[in-house]
């Protein structure tokens, strides 16, 4: 199983990256969210999902964990496929498809092609708790730029604050403040701990 690939854009498609890397120039399938997230930028870093048919090898490409992870749940829903679900990733963003999912608002899910009322009912019923479960963990992933937290919180472990306190502080502010640099979230920081 692949798990990312590092490389420079050769291609880019609202549909389809083209990734080289070690000289081979990989065909990747992408939804519009990662595409957005792609645009304007050479080297990249795209987390992987590889489907195994019986006449192709695919790969379906996400600019980060958190889509890649809510795609891998959407293919596990009967009669849900690998294209169904990049156009549902494409239709919305992934904290979107996630809150209509924990909410259960069929119309969301009906308003995305491909998707009747039954399969968006029978999507909910699959992923409902799935959904709730993992939304505390995902939240920082739609909050803010994970290496944003990441610096941010290094910087306050060095300062000598406990860890935990950090991290509780680091979830607010991006709760609060989403896409807030570095330097923001550390003056802030330091102001309520």
């Amino acid at each position: 199983m692949y798990e990312y690939i590092k490389g420079n854009i050769t291609e880019l498609t609202p549909a389809s990256v083209i990734v080289e890397a070690g000289g081979i120039g990989y065909f990747i399938s992408i939804s519009l969210t990662t595409y957005t997230r792609l645009n304007g930028r050479e080297n990249v870093t795209v987390f992987l999902q590889q489907i195994v048919r019986e006449d192709a090898h695919l790969l379906y490409g996400f600019s980060d964990r958190d889509e890649r992870e809510l795609f891998r749940l959407l293919i596990s829903v009967n009669g849900i496929g690998a294209n169904t679900a990049v156009m549902m990733l494409s239709s919305y963003q992934p904290e979107q498809l996630r809150e209509a999912i924990a909410t259960e608002n069929v119309n969301v899910l009906k308003s995305i092609k491909g998707i009747g009322a039954k399969t968006a009912q029978r999507v909910i019923i699959d992923l409902k708790d799935k959904i709730g479960k993992s939304s505390e963990s995902v939240q920082v992933f739609d909050k803010a730029d994970n290496t944003t937290r990441e610096e941010a919180l290094s910087a306050l472990v060095m300062l000598g604050f406990n860890k935990r306190a950090i991290e509780k502080a680091l979830d607010r502010i991006f709760s609060d403040n989403p896409g807030v640099s570095v330097e923001e979230t550390i003056k802030i920081a330091l102001k309520n701990l």
